[in-house]
């Protein structure tokens, strides 16, 4: 009997319209456009360079045949959380992306797995949307900022309490969930200068969300719900003993919580690979288990794990590093591959895993 290849499945990808594909209404607001050169992505009083081709479909289709990626999950642009954009705004911004998203999955089902993004600061709205994506356009991955902006202008980590009817609900839907961090310029009182944002405060972000994550005991309270920290949680990785003496020495600030203990390595917290260095990778898995980790490119960004002939890099060193330095077996790479990457998916549905690898090898 012929042994079955090993699928290899990005956990952590994005994705650009073409500039023709997106509304006039979204540069006409400022909101996000793409120019026509395709060199830039741009909001009001803001932009960036557009790094690699394969930000673009037919571009990151070539780019994932070249690498022998069969399918990559894409999760949502962190531009378009829709912080501070007035209502109206925000639910077109917000439709656009999920549509966007809907249809590239629909259109490439063996390629991609596609995310949807709501805006917690209203609440309500976020679950008649996670109603319409999951029922109507068919996702199963729900993408949540680490922060976000509420009604009246006030920064909150995305796991606050009066959040828990879009997690209850993710949980009834059987959702993965990845929680990526961006916006933290807006919130963070420092000049943004040096990518600080980026290379530091970003992984802060991460380790607030999982930081409170762990402390309502939501892996715990909803079953259902399987949570993606996105850049591996580096500093949450790196900062968990603090948390847990703070947790045991000021008992009193924690009345009601859950113990930072009870959540590592449960079997609904997953983490990507995507922290840089063996060193970071090695305590990552020391601390949370090889089956909570999956693998995750962050491609096509600069700070994904893109192929640089300056950093002798290609999609996928980390973990060929890794078995290099006998932090993982063969067994555990190709799991944090394929099988952590579906197991965050759909969890314990047998139904929709198989129903997953057989639209991936088109059978």
């Amino acid at each position: 009997m012929k042994k079955k290849r090993k699928l290899r499945i990005n956990g952590h990808s994005h994705l650009l319209p073409y500039p023709e594909e997106i509304p006039q209404y979204m540069k006409d607001k400022g909101i996000f456009w793409v120019d026509k050169d395709r060199k830039f992505m741009l909001q009001k009083d803001w932009s960036r360079p557009v790094t690699h081709s394969s930000f673009f479909l037919h571009e990151k289709l070539a780019w994932m045949e070249r690498f022998k990626i069969d399918h990559a999950v894409v999760l949502n642009l962190s531009q378009l959380y829709g912080n501070g954009l007035r209502v109206e705004e925000m639910k077109k911004a917000l439709r656009f992306q999920n549509d966007f998203n809907a249809r590239i999955q629909h259109d490439h089902p063996s390629k991609f797995t596609c995310g949807f993004v709501v805006h917690p600061g209203f609440v309500k709205g976020a679950c008649w949307e996670i109603e319409r994506c999951v029922e109507q356009l068919e996702m199963q991955l729900l993408c949540l900022p680490t922060h976000y902006m509420d009604t009246i202008g006030t920064w909150r980590c995305i796991f606050d309490e009066e959040n828990e009817p879009i997690f209850e609900l993710a949980s009834n839907y059987n959702l993965a969930v990845e929680i990526h961090p961006y916006d933290g310029e807006k919130f963070i009182k420092l000049e943004n200068t040096s990518w600080r944002f980026h290379l530091i405060w970003m992984l802060a972000q991460c380790a607030d969300a999982y930081h409170f994550f762990t402390l309502n005991g939501y892996h715990e309270r909803y079953p259902n719900m399987r949570t993606c920290f996105a850049h591996g949680g580096q500093l949450a990785q790196m900062n968990l003993g603090r948390r847990i003496q703070g947790f045991d020495g000021r008992p009193d600030l924690f009345e009601g919580k859950y113990h930072p203990r009870s959540a590592v390595g449960h079997k609904n917290i997953f983490f990507d690979t995507l922290v840089h260095d063996t060193g970071s990778l090695k305590l990552l898995i020391e601390n949370q288990g090889a089956k909570q980790v999956l693998i995750g490119l962050d491609d096509p960004y600069p700070l994904g794990e893109m192929e640089s002939k300056k950093q002798s890099s290609y999609p996928g060193k980390i973990l060929d590093l890794a078995i290099d330095r006998n932090i993982i077996t063969e067994e555990e790479k190709d799991a944090m591959w394929e099988d952590n990457v579906i197991q965050w998916l759909h969890g314990d549905d047998q139904k929709a895993k198989d129903a997953m690898i057989k639209r991936i090898l088109k059978e």
